[in-house]
């Protein structure tokens, strides 16, 4: 039977969007439609194919055979729509148009902003779209075209260049510790109240080491963000692990123990290989490489912060 309805990219955009909401609902939300649009889509669909497309549970909607076909081809055309996007991004010859970076909250607050506007005085045809997460988003599909990360295992279908080295140290409130260097000992401060990365952050070195060293009793606050840590600390709520580059920044706080290289992480500019003769990601990783080897020093806790 020749389906009376010829199939668009949009069609498999809908199938594949109801299968990931699990129903009428949540898709069209997401496309910000009415549920009685896509309901009438989906049926106009199902009825010039003559097959169904999902099965209606109370659990929501489940893929037929035919509705799982139609999803992968709906993701393997995303795919395809991305990779050229990418490749026509790669061809651009002058440092000119958006460019989205993605990082997270305690490196753009203490670190990025001054240099992403020296970088936009630098270069005025440019403009920024700063997307704040924690986890790696999907630069394979452009949901950002350089990643700024403090991690010590970056992605391998990425490329870049680790521009510094993190470095972390045992921080607390200069009221507290009057006389720091008389006050560094260890098995002194692991006895004090201490507090620490929420478990979202778990796998950060200086998370597994509050967690493996201190006693669970004396860790009296979590929170899931750096900046909250730093911002306990000043608090007075307890002691902990912070990078130098906030830390020696506040001059309420205190550094209880040398840098401690078991916390340290790489800073790393990030960007997809078919992104990386981009002119306008070469000049922006160009420009962010030179302005972070500037602070080299204070970033690894070894320096102040250079003008």
């Amino acid at each position: 039977m020749v389906p009376k309805h010829h199939l668009v990219w949009d069609d498999f955009r809908l199938v594949k969007i109801i299968a990931e909401a699990n129903g009428l609902a949540g898709a069209a939300e997401r496309l910000g439609v009415n549920h009685s649009t896509v309901f009438r889509r989906l049926g106009q669909m199902e009825e010039s194919l003559g097959v169904k497309l999902f099965e209606r549970h109370r659990t929501g909607y489940v893929l037929t055979p035919a509705g799982e076909e139609m999803t992968a081809l709906a993701e393997h055309m995303e795919e395809n729509v991305a990779t050229f996007t990418r490749k026509l991004a790669g061809q651009a010859v002058a440092p000119a148009g958006e460019l989205r970076v993605t990082t997270n909250d305690t490196l753009l607050v203490y670190m990025l902003t001054p240099l992403f506007t020296k970088f936009l005085q630098a270069c005025p045809e440019m403009r920024l779209d700063v997307v704040l997460a924690n986890q790696a988003l999907n630069l394979s599909k452009r949901d950002a075209d350089v990643a700024i990360r403090a991690t010590d295992n970056p992605p391998e279908t990425l490329v870049g260049r680790r521009v510094a080295t993190i470095a972390w140290a045992i921080y607390g409130r200069a009221a507290d510790f009057p006389d720091p260097a008389g006050a560094v000992d260890m098995p002194e401060l692991f006895q004090r109240t201490w507090v620490a990365l929420g478990d979202n952050l778990a796998a950060l070195k200086a998370a597994r080491f509050v967690r493996d060293r201190v006693p669970h009793e004396k860790i009296v606050y979590k929170v899931n963000t750096v900046l909250g840590l730093a911002e306990a600390v000043e608090a007075g709520l307890g002691i902990g692990p912070l990078p130098c580059f906030i830390a020696d920044a506040k001059p309420a706080l205190v550094r209880l123990s040398e840098v401690n290289p078991d916390f340290s992480a790489g800073l790393w500019l990030l960007t997809h290989p078919d992104l990386r003769q981009s002119a306008r990601v070469r000049a922006f990783m160009d420009f962010m490489a030179t302005e972070i080897g500037r602070h080299k020093k204070w970033i690894e806790g070894s320096g102040v912060r250079t003008p």
